[in-house]
């Protein structure tokens, strides 16, 4: 059989699954904290047909997918006016916890609401992890209510409002006007996110793989980005970018299928050689 046969079907193979990521990042041009993804390519074994002292004479056997590549660039920062809205200007991810089982999750989106406990969640109810406690110093799930007050507060107050720094620092308005540090919002960024798992719903799970950098910190400290509330993160994907890569894609394809007939049409007359 013709090595251009197998090639040119490699190839379809992986232009297929380039169209199939470049798809998936235009379907989520409007997804709150999307990373657009790439598919990079390598060659295959090559054939070798002869080997000598002035070299080899090798033929490719077609293309493959090294890697799908998550691209971590900054979104567009859309200002919204929803005070729990939380947008990270820069690096770093959002940790939540599912609290039946415990499990962590990153996310890009700061879509965050108050339950009914006042808990900082998630649109799929999961909890906003930071300090919890109004000396700074316990991780946990943040929780938004008159816990931690200074003595100085009256007796029965009760949140009349809240704002979120930059810092993340969550400060607390009671009803008699006592003002104080509830919690704060803490991000997390990792030694390699490319290892960082899509698990749907916006969030990244296999944290452990993705090598966490010590423990989630401060936004604004270190290399981590700030935070801005009332405001979210876009899509980071180029819509412009992803049709001309589409179209080169499909060009490609149409290439790789047209080699496919050839070799055909190359074994058909082969075949026929003997009347």
């Amino acid at each position: 059989m013709l090595r251009s046969l197998d090639s040119s079907i490699s190839a379809l193979q992986q232009f297929q699954q380039q169209m199939d990521v470049i798809g998936n990042n235009i379907a989520n041009v409007d997804t709150t904290g999307f990373k657009s993804a790439q598919a990079d390519f390598e060659d295959t074994f090559s054939q070798t047909l002869q080997g000598g002292a002035s070299g080899s004479m090798q033929i490719g056997t077609g293309v493959n997918t090294s890697a799908i590549v998550n691209r971590f660039s900054q979104g567009t920062i859309t200002n919204t006016g929803v005070q729990t809205d939380l947008a990270i200007n820069g690096n770093g991810f959002f940790l939540v916890r599912d609290a039946a089982s415990g499990t962590q999750y990153a996310s890009r989106d700061g879509s965050f609401q108050l339950d009914a406990n006042g808990y900082l969640i998630n649109s799929q109810g999961l909890r906003v992890q930071g300090f919890a406690d109004a000396g700074l110093t316990a991780r946990g799930d943040i929780q938004i209510d008159a816990t931690g007050a200074p003595a100085s507060a009256a007796p029965g107050a009760t949140v009349a409002s809240f704002s979120i720094g930059q810092d993340g620092k969550i400060t607390v308005r009671l009803t008699d006007g006592t003002q104080f540090t509830r919690g704060q919002v803490l991000l997390q960024n990792f030694a390699n996110p490319q290892a960082l798992s899509k698990s749907g719903d916006n969030l990244y799970s296999g944290l452990t793989a993705a090598g966490p950098l010590a423990q989630s910190q401060a936004p604004g400290s270190g290399s981590l980005g700030s935070l801005q509330a009332g405001a979210l993160e876009m899509s980071n994907v180029d819509l412009t970018n992803e049709m001309a890569s589409l179209i080169t894609a499909q060009r490609a394809f149409e290439a790789s299928s047209r080699v496919v007939i050839t070799s055909d049409e190359i074994l058909q007359d082969v075949v026929g050689m003997k009347r």
